[in-house]
């Protein structure tokens, strides 16, 4: 699987520095409880710079993905929504996509781009 090296930023850093650790962090607003994603500074449901870093478990279900090939890869990206409650998009792993079904167990991995940095990716359960 080829990676797009990610574009880090002071307020994503430690989500990426945690990647390499293999670890999904996840922002959590301090003021509702709720966590959310993408990694930024002030929360998206009050506005509020009072928010922390939780680990997520790294499961997750299939909202939605769409997949191409192209020379003689498989490329799939998808939504996936996480146990803790944030949809993200992410990249899949799969041989065949066409095994996939919408709110299939997944599981987060982490691959490693050609900058050395690990990115999450999810893999069908069983597949981990």
């Amino acid at each position: 699987m080829h990676l797009k090296p990610p574009q880090i930023t002071p307020e994503s850093a430690p989500f990426w520095d945690a990647a390499n650790q293999r670890k999904l962090l996840l922002r959590r607003c301090l003021d509702t409880g709720k966590p959310y994603y993408y990694p930024r500074d002030h929360s998206p449901f009050t506005g509020s710079t009072s928010t922390d870093w939780i680990v997520a478990s790294g499961d997750a279900t299939l909202y939605s993905f769409s997949y191409s090939r192209r020379e003689g890869h498989v490329h799939c990206i998808a939504y996936v929504t996480l146990n803790e409650g944030p949809t993200i998009l992410s990249a899949i792993d799969c041989e065949d996509p066409q095994q996939l079904r919408i709110g299939q167990r997944l599981r987060v991995a982490f691959y490693t781009c050609e900058t050395g940095q690990n990115v999450p990716v999810f893999l069908p359960v069983g597949s981990v």
